[in-house]
């Protein structure tokens, strides 16, 4: 079925922000007396919090109050990007502006609220240059369950299988795939394993990348 559809992931594939996810989640979590890890921080990279705080406290103990140290970590981040500003990723966007040429919809799909997701947009500029935004709040289940996806084709008017999902955690691939779309991955922190592989549609090393995938796609 033809392409016609790019959604996005927000933070790791529109925003450089995973570095600074990972960096205060470990920072908020020691702050209340858990050794989070920065190999920890990584698994929750797109993990809805109704995954996130039975794996916390798997690893933590059942002391571990998910939504507290979650406030902090948010705190610590919004302090960090009001110091030191929001950075867009490398190429993205040359990507939008040549799938806006190829006439595809462009949608994000996002764990974040939409309160945080659209002022993050609008920061960097970004935020008219999608269809639609769709977050983590507005669906029953998030990452890596298909919901949000499958949500943000039923707004575009699309079957899912008409969707490329753009995407740089497992978390994330897992629920694009789920969805029915074909997952395209640019990895940001770390780079996919066997078995993650086996769900990709194809792998980008860069955003770069991107528009020669997709006029494959829609040939």
């Amino acid at each position: 079925m033809k392409i016609k559809a790019v959604i996005f992931d927000m933070d790791g594939i529109i925003l450089d922000t995973e570095t600074l996810l990972a960096k205060y989640w470990c920072r908020a979590a020691n702050e209340f007396g858990f050794p989070m890890e920065y190999k920890h921080a990584l698994e929750l990279r797109s993990l809805a919090g109704e995954y996130a705080s039975p794996l916390l406290k798997k690893y933590f103990g059942e002391d571990f109050d998910y939504n507290t140290v979650r406030n902090r970590r948010k705190q610590l981040m919004e302090q960090d990007i009001e110091q030191n500003g929001l950075k867009k990723k490398k190429g993205i966007d040359t990507a939008l502006d040549h799938i806006e040429r190829l006439g595809l919809h462009k949608a994000v799909a996002t764990a974040t609220d939409m309160e945080r997701a659209a002022k993050y947009l609008k920061t960097v500029g970004l935020m008219d240059k999608f269809d639609t935004v769709c977050c983590g709040p507005m669906v029953e289940h998030g990452k890596p369950a298909p919901d949000i996806y499958l949500f943000a084709a039923e707004k575009l008017g699309l079957d899912p299988s008409e969707c490329v999902a753009v995407e740089d955690s497992p978390n994330g691939i897992t629920s694009a795939y789920r969805a029915g779309m074909k997952p395209i991955m640019i990895p940001d922190l770390s780079q996919p394993d066997e078995e993650l592989k086996k769900l990709l549609y194809r792998k980008c090393d860069s955003l770069e990348e991107l528009p020669q995938v997709l006029e494959e796609l829609i040939i």
